[in-house]
């Protein structure tokens, strides 16, 4: 009898804590989704649009021309606008990379712009991981980017991101 309540005790002391660890994941991953939906909603409003097409509008020649124009030293304003978005890209790939979030549901929620990001900050972003970062630097926008960029060419084979990105150029 002692046997057997001992077994059924530790059954039950299993069984409780497989539910509790499961618990806890749930309420991982349900707070990271949340943190997820915050961070779209400061995105995905009148000033966040403001601030990636102030990004993407910026022009330069060379490494030491985008320096002088918007590095830290010389642009802090633009600084943070740019590191914002690209923090806010990393951490969206982030979360696809940890399965956390499905690439088609990023899609669908705006998140193939960062097709645009990349494309237009590559050499950049390369540029500091040599010079300041590390290689691993940035990997997850690059991951986020290449997975948005798939999915929209399965939905259209033929879309290129275009050279002008948001700047529009007249057919006349």
């Amino acid at each position: 009898m002692t046997a057997a309540s001992v077994t059924v005790a530790a059954i039950y002391y299993i069984m409780t804590l497989k539910t509790q660890q499961r618990n806890m994941k749930q309420t991982l991953e349900t707070r990271k989704l949340q943190f997820v939906t915050s961070s779209l909603q400061n995105y995905l409003n009148e000033e966040g649009m403001r601030r990636y097409a102030e990004v993407m509008n910026m022009e330069w020649r060379d490494y030491d021309d985008f320096e002088k124009k918007y590095g830290s030293d010389f642009n802090i304003d633009n600084y943070a606008k740019r590191s914002a978005l690209m923090f806010y890209y990393n951490m969206c790939g982030t979360f696809l990379r940890e399965k956390l979030i499905d690439p088609e549901s990023l899609y669908n929620l705006g998140m193939w712009g960062a097709c645009f990001f990349w494309v237009k900050f590559k050499g950049i972003i390369e540029e500091q991981r040599r010079l300041y970062n590390g290689a691993d630097w940035g990997q997850d926008i690059e991951l986020l980017a290449t997975e948005m960029m798939r999915i929209k060419l399965r939905k259209d084979p033929s879309y290129k991101v275009p050279e002008t990105f948001l700047r529009y150029i007249s057919n006349k």
